[in-house]
């Protein structure tokens, strides 16, 4: 199975074909992946070299011509390093685009703390109008980046090498996907968080609600998933900095009696490389680190 990356680099490829409105702004990052739509599309496929600023402020730039930029580069330098430029090109001067990132929280241990992530999605949250998407699959990655570039708004894609065993059906609508259904509490996974929730709650009398757009976050779907009980108990497993949604449960569980757990990447940066999947055990995000503290809280 390709990679989420190696999907948005054919997809937009293909999508700079059909679309003369799009515009694509590396920062030397996935270049060599777009060396085909690079000759065919000089006026549009844009390097800037490595200067995340000028990427970002680049594919604003662009926006105010009226075309529609894609902005990629990993997610550490597309979010963190040239944040300014996110919260004023984009945001102040109020033009659209989507920026879509690789690397994820720690999707390239060896590359050091410089090349991971893990508070992008609650750095964008600080700003208005943003969509931020997390797909689970290179499937739902496709559909999400191909709504996202028909549209005129702020969208954030967040690709990942951690990826699902298989795709859902993401894309037409923005809400909560219900995966499993159960009475005993509410347990939301987002993206590639999906498989690793669903072991760890098998035999668990609990719902398990599936996220690939965390912002706007789906009042309306958790509400229904908490259903008419006096109180809820809700779960909400990211793969980013852990709390990132909290705030969000409680908004919109404010008129319901609730208790929420945040399950994500911890705030400690972790000094030795290893591999991603010891990463995620690290972080208690594997099937046995989830299923201990779920259980755990859904028993008190």
């Amino acid at each position: 199975m390709d990679t989420m990356r190696d999907r948005f680099i054919s997809t937009t490829s293909q999508l700079l074909d059909e679309d003369p409105r799009l515009a694509l702004v590396l920062a030397e990052i996935s270049r060599d992946g777009f060396e085909g739509a690079e000759r065919a599309h000089p006026d549009r496929v844009v390097n800037v070299g490595i200067r995340e600023q000028l990427l970002v402020g680049a594919g604003a730039g662009i926006a105010l011509t009226g075309l529609r930029p894609i902005v990629h580069t990993f997610a550490s330098f597309l979010v963190e390093r040239p944040f300014e430029q996110v919260k004023l090109d984009f945001g102040h001067q109020g033009v659209g685009g989507v920026l879509v990132s690789a690397g994820a929280s720690y999707d390239w241990p060896a590359g050091g703390f410089t090349h991971m992530a893990p508070g992008d999605v609650a750095l964008l949250d600080t700003l208005d109008g943003w969509t931020i998407q997390v797909p689970g699959h290179p499937d739902e990655a496709e559909a999400l980046l191909r709504k996202a570039a028909a549209g005129d708004d702020r969208v954030y894609v967040r690709l990942s090498l951690q990826s699902n065993d298989r795709a859902r059906p993401v894309g037409a609508t923005a809400g909560f996907l219900t995966v499993r259904e159960g009475t005993g509490g509410v347990v939301i996974a987002v993206g590639p968080m999906l498989d690793n929730v669903l072991a760890a709650t098998e035999g668990l009398d609990a719902s398990v609600l599936y996220a690939t757009t965390v912002r706007p976050f789906d009042w309306a779907g958790l509400r229904r998933a908490a259903g008419d009980r006096g109180a809820a108990d809700v779960v909400i497993v990211e793969p980013y900095l852990a709390g990132t949604s909290i705030a969000a449960v409680n908004d919109a569980l404010v008129e319901l009696p609730h208790r929420v757990l945040g399950l994500g990447v911890g705030r400690t940066e972790l000094r030795k490389y290893g591999q991603m999947d010891e990463h995620l055990a690290a972080h208690g995000l594997d099937a046995r680190g989830l299923r201990e503290r779920i259980g755990a809280f859904l028993r008190r």
